[in-house]
């Protein structure tokens, strides 16, 4: 079955979506949003095991793989990385979708996602997104430095060759973010690149206005 653009936008009228680059600012935003309005957040980073739990090894091949450690994961060329993470953002977005439309009905909701510019329009009309961008260089690093990210950081750090590991993965995901990137900044949508300079309050304040929340 195939649902109309038009449908899912009226099912998803409650949901503000965050969407953009790795390390743009997506969570925190999100979070800060939803403490000054009352908002409810949508983490998919945080949806992923349960919705690997009801997934199915045939329709969502790349959710339902499994490798034996931090070598076997990161052992891999940049293509075939690229390639799994990209499937699975798609795999998993069905499930999200889902999701949304059953706890949007009676609240807004702020969801902290990652959407291109494609899937963005199928979703959601203009004024409810904001992509949030960075230029994809170093991630790595600045995922480690993270306290919402410590898994991953002793999971990459578990490789036999770490400074490797690190490697293939800032060359997997810029590969994938740096056209993503370029797309953004120029399409029409609104987008914020993340300013070292401007404070939480300040990237909040402008999105709740893009919003229409302020």
């Amino acid at each position: 079955m195939i649902f109309q653009d038009n449908v899912i936008k009226e099912y998803l009228k409650n949901v503000y979506f965050i969407t953009g680059t790795p390390c743009g600012g997506k969570t925190t935003i999100s979070r800060a949003l939803a403490k000054r309005y009352g908002l409810m957040v949508y983490d998919v980073d945080e949806q992923f095991s349960k919705h690997q739990k009801i997934s199915n090894k045939n329709w969502q091949p790349a959710m339902n793989k499994t490798f034996k450690g931090a070598d076997e994961f990161f052992d891999r060329t940049i293509e075939e990385y690229s390639q799994w993470l990209l499937d699975n953002t798609r795999e998993q977005l069905d499930f999200v979708i889902m999701d949304l439309i059953c706890i949007s009905q009676s609240q807004k909701v702020i969801c902290d996602l990652h959407l291109t510019i494609d899937e963005a329009s199928v979703l959601t009309e203009s004024e409810r997104i904001v992509f949030l961008i960075k230029e994809p260089s170093n991630i790595v690093d600045e995922y480690c430095n993270r306290k919402d990210h410590d898994v991953f950081k002793l999971f990459i750090n578990s490789a036999s060759n770490p400074i490797k590991a690190k490697a293939t993965c800032n060359a997997t995901l810029e590969r994938i973010n740096k056209k993503r990137y370029c797309q953004i900044k120029e399409s029409d949508y609104f987008w914020l690149e993340r300013n070292f300079g401007s404070t939480v309050e300040e990237t909040m304040l402008t999105v709740a206005k893009h919003f229409g929340l302020e």
